[in-house]
């Protein structure tokens, strides 16, 4: 059996679940989310809790138990608490800015990158080298983040670029020279 799968997922106050058939929609402050679980797991709401079944042990059921409740799971979550990934601009320089609906960054390139907010995600910068993405969907939120730090990973030699908060960059040190020139 699942460590994972057989754990019952609590409802929190103020979110609704509801269940059809295979899909799932769950409702809170922070928003709305909904999604297909595969047809071979069965999904039970049980007062305020969620309880996700298997039919049998075989290899495909077993591995898609552990996910199907991982991802209820985190649609829970993220409706009444919501995900959050903070990032940092270094470099001299390096900066983020938010006009309307579009990040900017000024990341060293001879023009500024610009991104545009997807729909269900907030980004806020309240420093020049800092962003916070935030929104229910974590998939959708560690995506825009990936993206944005994609735009300059940050390099080993000075560390420059856009790093995760929580993120350890690996230094390299310089070129050894032999004197001279």
């Amino acid at each position: 059996m699942s460590r994972i799968g057989k754990q019952p997922i609590v409802i929190p106050a103020g979110v609704d679940v509801t269940v059809e058939g295979n899909l799932v929609t769950v409702k809170g402050p922070k928003g709305t989310l909904s999604r297909e679980i595969h047809p071979n797991i069965t999904v039970e709401k049980d007062g305020n809790e969620i309880k996700v079944t298997r039919p049998d042990d075989k290899k495909e059921n077993r591995s898609l138990h552990g996910l199907s409740r991982t991802l209820i799971a985190n649609m829970v979550y993220g409706c009444s608490e919501s995900f959050k990934k903070e990032l940092e601009v270094n470099g001299i320089g390096y900066r983020a800015e938010l006009k309307g609906k579009e990040l900017v960054l000024k990341v060293g390139y001879s023009h500024d990158v610009i991104m545009a907010v997807p729909e269900g995600i907030t980004v806020e910068v309240p420093g020049p080298n800092k962003i916070i993405i935030s929104g229910a969907d974590k998939q959708k939120v560690g995506q825009y983040a990936a993206n944005v730090r994609e735009k300059r990973p940050p390099e080993p030699y000075k560390g420059k670029g856009i790093k995760y908060a929580d993120e350890h960059i690996r230094r390299k040190e310089g070129k050894a020279g032999k004197g001279g020139k």
